[in-house]
């Protein structure tokens, strides 16, 4: 048997894409080890699962891995960690690095409350046990001149907190206890590890102390000879660990409340139509293609076009518009919108997880999911605090046993116990997913959508926006305007010529020329060999003559001169409509211009965004007048006319070289290159699938207005982890030297592992409070 270490990344084969120590499925790239062995490469997620894999390969093969309950998971459903998104498993459990309980990756599968159900069930048995416990064991002080300890007895009152204590920590404390012990065996040490380290040492002391008093030598005994027992110590860290759980489970699922109201959107039903006549069939068994029935108030099920009938379509989930949209033949329609008073008949063309809605539902959940790069300095505090608050536990018993007052082993073994339980870094672990999930779910609400963690935590730190014109600054829904012709051209013929090559395109200005000769009656001429030149415009033959229509470089192509026109297309491009010059064989026969109102919303949001700072430039395929008129109507000095894919990918490059962080806000194909390599790059949800998926930002509506919440929202969700991490430091800074017993010297103060335990909770609820808080922040700007 041979073996070899290596770190390098491979490709998955078989069981290398499955930690074969714990089940948990690992991103080879992400791997935190990668083993060899007898021809296989084997990904673990952990150095722990690789040296126990290494000790005794054969133990973990032949065998389906121990942490894949396959069987427990409905329909083969895959749960990840929240915190750690790499770790993904078939079936519910805990993540072997956090100990966090995982949820399932689909943000369509239905909620799972099981892990929540089950810690309310362990922390009401807890409570139930470990009050009369505390009451035992504290009774003099909780009730001064109480009989209980009289009546009861210290021998019997010490066999009924064992008794009592080991259905807490056996029953309600099992799943803590049990993730503590595998993050020791798969030394990914995490909350989970203090805790049980620290009910461990107070449980086994109290055990021993009650059938066992012998063994214990008189450092741990008080002036009376008496063992101090902890039953109560271990109890209630358990119940107040519990509570944590609890709450945070709950915090969890309440940050998916976002999606989940955008999963209620859709209708449960739909009224599917075939040979057969109309009947309602659930949702899930539409097909694309199918021909579906929407009734009037009802909504509509899936993506699709109409194909009968007349009615306005409420889509304002979508748009944020209030004013219903008219729907017609031929009209596209968004799953999950409102239909008004008409019935029209509609063909499935994008069901299940292809429908609008779904996509932004698995983009919210994604984005949730994802790692901020604050994160990764946590994680590298993290990584060494475990390992640190044990050593400064053993430091703080070591000192107590060799400097403190008798019973010092008693002492020593309170201050150990305190400054583990004090110490757990669950907050720390808390303070930025926490915020990510409600800051993500408050976007989606908002129609803001964010790809990942990284781009709500960089789109704060933007100070350059590149803005697009077509889509973007203005309506994207440009209106045919006039044709002007050389002399000895007809305008009709013109424009019939126009619309026969914008047929093959489905580019906003081709749709106008079309629509334009729709309403002239201009029937449109027949083109041959089509074919689209990016950024420049369209190509194709009629009856034998070659057809160019596009901007001023495609007729420089094309051979054709543009003096013929004289100032005319210079008078149309000075009043901002866009213009297209069409060439047939060579020649200039006109000029056709398109006019692109701007949207409203548009003026008011450049200003707040420049008096947030920031510099705004416009880079535009459009021509240089054209651009010029536009921008000088919007107080844009900065303006890049003319510019192929490739220049604004250039001029996005150029503004980082020069140290600018870059938002690059476009809706088109042309723009993908630049949103893709922009510091964070925002799509208008107006605009075309490949600029959304290019992006890390996508504003639902298109509404540019929506920049200015997005960026409130990014500062905010950074001042929110920020604050989580000074509520987790500083509970740690302050409480581990009081539980280490610093002040005793002076106060005589010295912290029980309860009140420990209680100021551990404290810090959690503080972190999960101050997240949600952003549920209810406003995004218009301070």
């Amino acid at each position: 048997m041979m073996m070899q270490n290596d770190s390098s990344d491979l490709a998955p084969t078989g069981p290398a894409s499955i930690d074969p120590v714990c089940g948990m499925t690992v991103d080879p790239p992400k791997a935190a080890a990668v083993l060899h062995h007898e021809g296989d490469t084997y990904h673990f997620c952990s150095l722990g699962c690789r040296d126990r894999f290494a000790a005794d390969p054969d133990a973990f093969l032949g065998e389906a891995p121990s942490g894949t309950p396959a069987a427990s998971a409905p329909n083969g459903a895959v749960y990840t960690c929240p915190m750690h998104p790499e770790v993904k498993q078939v079936g519910p459990g805990s993540c072997p690095k956090c100990g966090m309980a995982l949820e399932p990756e689909s943000a369509t599968e239905p909620p799972d409350d099981t892990e929540l159900r089950d810690m309310r069930r362990r922390f009401i048995v807890a409570t139930a046990l470990a009050i009369p416990v505390v009451v035992l064991a504290m009774g003099d002080m909780l009730l001064p001149g109480s009989p209980i300890h009289d009546l009861v007895g210290a021998k019997v009152g010490g066999w009924l907190e064992f008794a009592l204590t080991t259905l807490v920590v056996g029953y309600a404390g099992w799943p803590l206890l049990a993730r503590g012990v595998q993050s020791i065996q798969r030394r990914s040490p995490n909350m989970f590890t203090l805790i049980a380290i620290g009910v461990g040492v107070a449980y086994v002391h109290s055990t021993l102390a009650v059938f066992a008093p012998g063994l214990f030598p008189d450092a741990f005994r008080d002036s009376a000879g008496n063992i101090g027992l902890y039953f109560e110590a271990a109890s209630v860290i358990i119940t107040l660990v519990l509570l944590g759980q609890v709450m945070e489970l709950r915090a969890r699922a309440e940050t998916g409340s976002a999606i989940r109201a955008l999963l209620d959107l859709a209708p449960k039903t739909a009224r599917l139509v075939d040979e057969s006549g109309e009947r309602d069939v659930p949702l899930d068994s539409v097909e694309e293609g199918n021909q579906l029935r929407v009734r009037p108030g009802e909504k509509v099920p899936v993506d699709g076009r109409v194909l009968e009938g007349k009615s306005h379509v409420d889509e304002s989930m979508v748009s944020g518009e209030p004013t219903p949209v008219e729907k017609s033949k031929g009209a596209s329609v968004i799953g999950g919108t409102l239909n008004g008073k008409g019935s029209i008949l509609m063909e499935a063309t994008g069901v299940g997880e292809e429908t609008l809605l779904a996509r932004i539902v698995q983009m919210v959940a994604s984005a949730q999911r994802s790692r901020a790069p604050v994160q990764n300095l946590v994680d590298r505090i993290a990584a060494v605090f475990v390992p640190g608050v044990v050593v400064t536990a053993v430091v703080a018993f070591i000192a107590w046993a060799a400097l403190g007052p008798a019973p010092s082993l008693a002492y020593a073994l309170l201050a150990f116990v305190s400054v583990l339980i004090i110490a757990c870094p669950c907050a720390l672990g808390l303070a930025t997913p926490m915020s990510i999930m409600v800051s993500t779910g408050k976007g989606a609400q908002a129609g803001i959508l964010f790809r990942n963690a990284e781009a709500i935590q960089n789109l704060r730190l933007v100070d350059t926006l590149v803005v697009d014109k077509t889509g973007t600054l203005t309506l994207g829904a440009p209106r045919f305007d006039q044709v002007v012709t050389v002399a000895g051209s007809d305008a009709d013929t013109v424009l019939g010529l126009a619309a026969g090559l914008e047929q093959g395109s489905e580019h906003p200005l081709a749709q106008a020329i079309a629509e334009g000769a729709r309403l002239r009656d201009v029937a449109p001429a027949s083109v041959e060999d089509f074919e689209s030149v990016t950024g420049k415009g369209v190509r194709g033959t009629s009856e034998g003559r070659r057809l160019a229509l596009g901007n001023a470089a495609l007729m420089a192509d094309a051979g054709a001169s543009l003096e013929a026109l004289g100032h005319q297309a210079d008078t149309l491009q000075d009043s901002g409509a866009t213009v297209m010059y069409l060439a047939v064989d060579g020649a200039l026969v006109g000029a056709l211009s398109v006019a692109d109102p701007i949207k409203d919303s548009t003026p008011d949001a450049l200003d707040q965004l420049r008096q947030s700072g920031m510099r705004i430039l416009m880079l535009t395929g459009d021509n240089e007048r054209t651009a010029r008129a536009v921008a000088k109507t919007l107080g844009i000095d900065e303006v890049f006319a003319d510019a192929l894919p490739e220049d604004k990918l250039k001029l996005v490059e150029r503004l980082q070289s020069e140290g600018r962080k870059v938002a690059m806000a476009g809706d088109g194909v042309n723009d993908s290159p630049a949103l893709a390599k922009a510091n964070v790059g925002i799509a208008m949800g107006t605009g075309t699938d490949i600029a959304m998926e290019s992006a890390d930002v996508t504003l639902v509506r298109g509404d540019l207005g929506a920049i200015v919440h997005a960026r409130r929202l990014s500062d905010l969700t950074m001042r929110n982890i920020k604050q989580n991490l000074v509520f987790a430091f500083g509970y740690n800074l302050a409480g581990v030297p009081l539980a280490a017993g610093v002040l005793y010297p002076w106060t005589g103060w010295l912290l029980s592992p309860m009140i420990a335990a209680s100021a551990m909770s404290l810090s959690s609820v503080s972190v999960i409070l101050n997240a949600l808080r952003l549920r209810s922040a406003s995004l218009k700007p301070s």
